[in-house]
């Protein structure tokens, strides 16, 4: 302890009133008259440590006017129900390690200044409903055993509830976060219900012991959280950032006009993202999903590399990067190349270097090509880059609804063979039919030849005319 605490016995840590030596609980009547006395409003109120019970917690609130100060209530403990509707704190007000024995009511109250209630623990119900903190609100730590009430609470510059346990139903619900909120290390152990939240939010490495619904405005993090039940996200105007997630129940994902990075995430049961707007997918890098299925998403910039099961994941309605159009010449052979539009991964685009502007997608922070610890090593027995392209586009092509999305697919993964050497036949067939997926271009070879055949042709002809037309030699004797 900081302080000088209660002489009454050794259990007390209440903070000792001068000149009694004693804590505000442990005076006899007349001394806590004269000590309530001395409480105004607006001033300081220093109670760190005391018991404070339902009776007295009423004279406390009466004497400071409703208005209380700075007040210091570390490690103090309230044993009776406390209800603190229509009471406004114009100070900071501290609260780390207090415990509420029984209901924690806070709504109808106001916080002037910032509010710290790190490692209080709440035996009963906690109710933040409606309440408005100007500054901060800090929960870390703490242990909240039954429901917790934050629905349409007001915090001016955010909420931290860091390693927080909420052993109870939580919600959020229509709560406006001012400059974000933190559940970094948190764990939810019943339902979470964080509805129509205004605000940045972030719950990394977070544990949802059962379902957890998101709904926000702005910027959502849960990267390496765990989600044991169901998980339901949907957000606007924003960005999800949800790698190395690892989901057991269903997930869905819903994004308008926002993007979403879902990287390295584990999703065991059937999980859908859908779009509306411009919403975009950036990665799905080393993704383990039993069911996937992507609805109405911009994938132009969406990396694929390492993930698990290709055939398991359904495109509908999703746009591609496309491949630049255009006839190039190069030292390799062969050395006259033409390229005509198709749809193609982004790691195709970074894999043949296609990367200057309005070719290739956009980059991703998050995306980009250096080795994770997840790449597998190189060596003469792992796959090449061509190859494991081929294979994505092997396995995807039969998951996309749209049918001229799935023939350019079939190509890309014979062109993703021809590029890694596998067999020269195939570069014998791409350059005459495009592995018979190009008529056009057998027909341009058929055209050439029967040009050069007909050409041949006249040219017999005409030299046989000519031949013919010329005067036989004169014969002398």
């Amino acid at each position: 302890m900081d302080w000088v605490t209660c002489a009454s016995s050794a259990a007390c840590t209440g903070i000792a009133r001068q000149p009694y030596d004693r804590c505000l609980a442990h005076l006899r009547p007349d001394e806590v008259a004269v000590t309530l006395d001395e409480i105004t409003p607006g001033r300081l109120l220093d109670l760190r440590g005391t018991p404070i019970n339902g009776p007295l917690l009423g004279k406390i609130i009466e004497a400071t006017g409703g208005r209380p100060g700075r007040a210091r209530l570390d490690r103090a403990t309230f044993t009776s129900d406390v209800r603190l509707s229509g009471v406004t704190f114009t100070g900071d007000v501290s609260l780390d390690g207090a415990r509420f024995e029984r209901l924690a009511s806070f709504f109808g109250a106001r916080f002037e200044g910032n509010v710290s209630l790190a490692g209080a623990a709440f035996a009963r119900e906690l109710s933040f409903h409606g309440v408005r903190v100007r500054g901060h609100l800090s929960l870390d730590r703490a242990v909240m055993s039954r429901d917790a009430l934050f629905s349409q609470a007001v915090f001016g510059h955010g909420l931290s509830c860091e390693r927080a346990r909420f052993d109870g139903y939580a919600t959020f619900d229509g709560a406006m976060l001012g400059d974000g909120a933190s559940f970094r290390g948190a764990r939810f152990g019943r339902t979470l219900s964080f509805r129509k939240v205004t605000g940045h939010a972030g719950f990394d490495t977070a544990h949802f012991a059962a379902d957890a619904y998101l709904s926000a405005t702005g910027r959502l993090s849960a990267s390496r959280a765990r989600a044991d039940g169901s998980f339901d996200v949907a957000v606007a105007s924003g960005r999800v950032d949800l790698r190395r997630m690892e989901v057991a129940g269903g997930a869905t994902i819903r994004l308008t006009d926002s993007q979403a990075d879902l990287e390295g995430a584990v999703l065991r049961g059937p999980a859908m993202v859908t779009g509306r707007g411009w919403s975009t997918l950036t990665s799905l890098r080393h993704v383990d999903a039993a069911d996937l299925a992507l609805f109405g998403l911009d994938l132009s910039a969406c990396r694929f590399a390492g993930l698990a099961r290709p055939a398991a994941v359904r495109v509908k309605n999703c746009t591609f990067a496309l491949t630049p159009r255009g006839v190039r010449v190069s030292l390799r052979w062969p050395m006259l190349r033409w390229f005509s539009r198709r749809s193609a991964l982004a790691d195709e685009h970074t894999m043949r270097g296609w990367t200057a502007p309005g070719d290739s997608p956009a980059r991703h922070p998050a995306t980009d090509d250096r080795p994770t610890a997840q790449d597998p090593p190189a060596g003469p027995d792992r796959l090449t880059a061509p190859d494991r392209l081929a294979v994505l586009y092997a396995g995807l092509r039969a998951q996309v609804d749209d049918v001229d999305t799935s023939a350019d697919f079939a190509f890309a993964a014979m062109e993703m063979r021809r590029q890694a050497g596998r067999h020269w036949l195939l570069s014998l067939s791409w350059l005459l039919w495009g592995y018979g997926m190009r008529m056009g271009r057998a027909a341009a070879w058929i055209a050439l030849l029967m040009a050069l055949t007909l050409g041949a042709v006249f040219w017999t002809s005409a030299s046989h005319a000519e031949r013919a037309a010329d005067p036989p030699p004169a014969v002398h004797h």
